[in-house]
């Protein structure tokens, strides 16, 4: 089971922790607001009322031993900034931090914030399923509840056909191209990459580790296909 922290819980916040909570994450709540955390005490595995910049509090948290920290004080800058420090400098694993503007996210990411998000309420049921479909990489939101993705293949899948998977029977969704990573050597004589796209894959196409599936579908149908459920 996935394990998280989410570090303020405002509207943003809480948005993540519930729904991580939702698709079956363990969750760490934490906010120096105490009616926050009452609010969510409920709602989550585990809700902390602490200071995220007070460093001896925050490594006795457990936030150290989670998948990744979701650090959601987007309007308390010096706050964030100073946590997201300090959760770097403590080793964290992962650090995913909201922030207001560009600058402020460069500033979160010279700190050590892994990845950085300008987004509000809406997306952020978005970030919690990325956090819970990790093999997802890039998603597109083709209308309301379809997406088109491009993800790894999980590790059963590699080495079969696509018509012994029969991916849309399975899950009602379509796999619309296949990225794979050809090996080359370049003029000066260094070993590369080059990537070519089957844009119309068959049922005699084999799916191999290194390959990007380009997937289109309903986003809770893609989310079974990406945890193999």
């Amino acid at each position: 089971m996935k394990q998280f922290a989410v570090i303020g819980l405002g509207t943003f916040g809480r948005r993540v922790a519930r729904t991580l909570m939702a698709k079956g994450a363990e969750v760490i709540g934490i906010d120096s607001d105490s009616q926050q955390v009452e609010s969510m005490k409920d709602e989550v595995t585990q809700a902390l009322c602490l200071d995220a910049t007070n460093e001896e509090a925050l490594a006795n948290s457990g936030v150290l031993d989670v998948d990744a920290v979701v650090m959601a004080m987007g309007e308390r800058m010096e706050a964030a900034v100073l946590a997201t420090a300090i959760l770097h400098r403590l080793g964290a694993g992962y650090i995913i931090a909201r922030a207001a503007s560009e600058l402020y996210a460069q500033i979160l990411r010279d700190v050590g914030a892994d990845r950085t998000v300008l987004i509000e309420e809406q997306m952020a049921d978005q970030i919690a399923k990325s956090l819970i479909a990790s093999d997802v990489l890039e998603q597109i939101t083709l209308s309301s509840g379809h997406s088109l993705v491009e993800m790894k293949p999980r590790r059963e899948m590699v080495g079969k056909k696509l018509g012994e998977l029969d991916i849309r029977r399975r899950y009602q969704v379509n796999i619309v191209a296949i990225k794979k990573r050809i090996p080359m050597v370049t003029d000066s004589g260094e070993s590369s990459f080059e990537i070519r796209t089957n844009d119309i894959p068959g049922p005699e196409d084999r799916v191999e580790q290194d390959d990007i599936l380009v997937v289109v579908g309903k986003d809770q149908d893609i989310e079974r296909l990406s945890m193999g459920k």
